[in-house]
Parts: C-alpha cells; sequence; structure tokens
C-alpha cells in the first residue's frame, strides 16, 4: 500500500493511493490497521507533501560498499550516525535552496525507514513490527561545510535539505531495491540496497539502543556511490524501485 500526506481545501490528510485517486484515512496512519472514509479526491486535485513530519531523521553515514570504494574509504566496524531536524525536510515538487554562506551542494539518493510506533533498545528479529514503510530521501549536503567542519550537523541541516517523499511505502521487501539519482534526467547514481554494508534490521536495532524512536522518525540508510553535485536550476529526481520518485529542484 502507498500512504500520502496531502493538502486539500487548507486541509492536510492522509490516504492511500488507488490508481490516480487517493481514499482518505479515518484513523492514524499508526494504528495497527488501516480504515477508511468514502472520500476519494484526485490526485490532481491536491498538494502532495512530505508524508511524514518527524521528531528526528536519523542518518547513516558510509553504508553502501561501492561507496566505500569510491571514496578508498574502510568499512566501517559499527554505522557511521548523524542526525538531520525536522525543519530541513521538504516534500514532493518543493524547492531545494541553495544557502549564499555554501560553495558546494551534493545530493545523496537514499532508501528512508518510517518508524511505526515508539521503539527502544529492540532486538533485530522484533524490527518488522517497528517499521510502518518505505520511503525516498535526498540528503542534501553542503560539502565545503563537511569538509570544513568536525562534525557534520551545519552541512546537513539548512531548511530544504531533507526532500522527502512521495509516498510511505507499507508491503514491499527493502533488502534489494534499485536506488537511482538522476541530475536534469541524467542518470548520477544506481546501486542495489543489497549493497548495503548494515541492513535495516541492524540499522534499526543499533540505533534503538542509542536513542528512542517514535512514531514517523526517519532512519536512512546512507547512498550508494555517485555522490556529486549540484546547480542553481537543476531539477533532481530520486527513484527508489517499488517506491516512486522523488523531484525537486535547486534554486
Amino acid at each position: 500500500m502507498k500512504i500520502a500526506r496531502i493538502r486539500h481545501d487548507n486541509k492536510i490528510s492522509f490516504g492511500a493511493l488507488e490508481g490516480d485517486n487517493i481514499r482518505i484515512l479515518r484513523n492514524s496512519i499508526y494504528a495497527d490497521e488501516f480504515k477508511f472514509t468514502d472520500i476519494v479526491l484526485s490526485m490532481d486535485k491536491v498538494k502532495l507533501l512530505a508524508p511524514v513530519v518527524p521528531s528526528k531523521i536519523v542518518c547513516t553515514g558510509l553504508n553502501y560498499k561501492d561507496h566505500a570504494k569510491e571514496l578508498n574509504m574502510d568499512v566501517p566496524e559499527d554505522p557511521t550516525l548523524f542526525l538531520k531536524p525536522s525543519t530541513a525536510v521538504i516534500g514532493p515538487g518543493d524547492d531545494i535552496i541553495y544557502p549564499a554562506s555554501v560553495a558546494r551542494l551534493d545530493y545523496e539518493a537514499e532508501l528512508a525507514v518510517v518508524i511505526k510506533k515508539q521503539a527502544k533498545a529492540i532486538k533485530q528479529e522484533s524490527i518488522s513490527d517497528y517499521i510502518l514503510g518505505y520511503t525516498c530521501l535526498n540528503d542534501v549536503t553542503a560539502r565545503d561545510l563537511q569538509k570544513k567542519d568536525i562534525q557534520w550537523t551545519r552541512a546537513k541541516s539548512f531548511d530544504t535539505f531533507a526532500p522527502l517523499g512521495p509516498y510511505i511505502v507499507t508491503d514491499i521487501d527493502p533488502s534489494d531495491l534499485l536506488v537511482r539519482l538522476y541530475v536534469n534526467d541524467e542518470m548520477r547514481q544506481s546501486s542495489p540496497t543489497s549493497n548495503m554494508i548494515f541492513n535495516i534490521q541492524f540499522l534499526v536495532s543499533f540505533i534503538s539502543w542509542v536513542m528512542t524512536l517514535l512514531p514517523g522518525d526517519i532512519i536512512t540508510t546512507g547512498t550508494p556511490k555517485g555522490v556529486g553535485e549540484l546547480q542553481r536550476g537543476d531539477n533532481v529526481v530520486v527513484n527508489i524501485e517499488s517506491i516512486g520518485q522523488l523531484r525537486n529542484k535547486v534554486v
């Protein structure tokens, strides 16, 4: 099932895609069972928003074997974690703002995990109970600031630096999905999630032993090889198999 968050008539709602339409949910997306209203809206009549507004985005650095090889870096023993704030989130079709203080802006296509319920110190075999679904994220990065600073917070946290969407897909196997990124229709990244160093079960469990995860929180799973630069005016698309396309423009 594909779950969307939309705005219609100045009201924000959640719903499930049915072809070119969306059926509005009656209850929370975090409920054990989805219940629907009789309201069906055409997708061309609504504004598609970021599918959730997380309390935090927990990101994983250097989690693809091909990306580590590309950078001539050793495979890490433990996941490298950093955070992006909720204020960085934008939705499909929203603009990525290129800050005046930034000299180089980069894209990073990532598969994102959406947490369903509060999770603390959970075992890998229980992970599926805590995952609502999966979506696309572009980990936009001020690369010059990342290299300048000891830690990555400033480089990763500007407003609009976390495009998210277009949908949450609840019923897919994330272990071998093709992750691709295009800039102005030119493919820049392409790699299957099977190239991850730490799989999703390990990541979610590992992070839950560090911090409590809340419903709607996002965990990103790293970016594959091919990371590169964005320019003002570029159209960037994150395309993940079975999920869809996340499109944004750099302004």
